[in-house]
């Protein structure tokens, strides 16, 4: 059943949620707004366009990553107040790389699982990155020279050496955090991305 543009109901602010889901797979890949302007542009150039709340302004996903969404179908609920944009993704979907934006799962009410930690990881020193306040320790590393950085990461791995010799290695887990942290801190500096981390490690799966 095909719908007019008149039955799709703004709320007061003008905005419509939008589900973006892959046409192929049917996985849900992220949730964002759209302004009438947006669903324009997303039916014209068949490519999805959102509305943002924080910049008030029209974006089209993909614009600077090149992870287009092209546009398969529009579906109106039956409320005639939420869209899903059916997709054929370019790329990943969420801006910390993963496929999906919905990467983490919770449990028991009220309280959330760990999910993938080194994911969750990832986005905050990704927002470190573009928000660089001034009392992080994550920022001072990012907006530093390069070289302290690499240093750091050359000091936790001779830190790791050394716990790993020490007797009964009670200090090998922390360390092992601590390069970890670093080198995740390195990824993003360097514009890779999480998923490339995890293709990499699944080859060797294998």
């Amino acid at each position: 059943m095909t719908v007019s543009e008149g039955e799709i109901k703004f709320d007061q602010e003008g905005l419509i949620p939008v589900v973006v889901q892959d046409v192929g797979t049917r996985e849900v890949l992220m949730l964002a707004y759209a302004n009438q302007e947006a669903l324009i542009r997303t039916r014209k150039t068949r490519r999805a366009h959102f509305f943002s709340r924080s910049r008030q302004e029209i974006w089209e996903k993909g614009a600077t990553s090149g992870n287009y969404l092209s546009l398969s179908a529009i579906r109106l609920d039956c409320d005639g107040d939420a869209l899903v944009y059916e997709v054929k993704p370019a790329g990943p979907a969420c801006h910390t790389g993963a496929r999906s934006c919905f990467f983490r799962t919770v449990d028991d009410w009220g309280a959330g699982t760990s999910g993938d930690l080194l994911q969750e990881l990832y986005a905050v020193i990704q927002k470190r990155q573009q928000e660089l306040p001034e009392d992080s320790y994550v920022a001072s590393l990012l907006s530093g020279p390069r070289e302290r950085l690499l240093r750091k990461v050359g000091e936790e791995a001779t830190e790791v050496i050394l716990a790993a010799v020490e007797p009964d290695q009670p200090h090998l887990i922390p360390e092992i955090a601590d390069l970890w942290f670093h080198t995740m801190v390195v990824m993003v500096e360097s514009g890779k991305t999480y998923a490339e981390l995890l293709g990499e490690l699944e080859t060797r799966r294998r």
